[in-house]
């Protein structure tokens, strides 16, 4: 196998994307070796449809798209990085302001840490930003 496998898909900044980035991230994993019954799957799922559906909703329309990225790098780590064109960056919430939405982030760094990995954010060259988490392979080499 290849030291790095990629695969990109961008998407329509609508709530119909979120579904079918979830989708199309699996497709991708399932392909490249990880069953879908494998334990990380689930935590991928919740962490690809919290990334699509923070990229539709809280870039007010200035992100008519956003793009999901996924990495394997050398059957070590999976990168999973979501961008889009807005220029705000993902803001931790004080609890107070926290009811029914503001943990997105706070779930996606629970579930990459909870992992083994980690998220991070990079800016675009175009002005927006990337929200990328990594985390350990799960599938062992044969």
């Amino acid at each position: 196998m290849a030291d790095l496998q990629e695969a990109s898909v961008t998407l329509p900044s609508a709530p119909a994307s979120v579904p079918a980035a979830r989708r199309y991230v699996c497709a991708r994993l399932a392909e490249w070796g990880l069953p879908s019954d494998a334990p990380s799957v689930d935590a991928v799922r919740l962490i690809v449809s919290e990334l699509a559906t923070n990229a539709v909703l809280h870039t007010s329309g200035m992100s008519p798209t956003f793009t999901v990225d996924v990495r394997l790098e050398r059957q070590e780590q999976l990168l999973i990085g979501v961008t889009d064109s807005h220029p705000r960056w993902p803001q931790r919430l004080p609890a107070a302001v926290q009811q029914d939405n503001g943990r997105g982030m706070v779930i996606i760094r629970h579930l990459a840490a909870e992992s083994g990995g980690r998220l991070r954010i990079t800016p675009t060259d175009e002005g927006g930003k990337t929200v990328w988490i990594t985390i350990p392979w799960a599938v062992p080499v044969a």
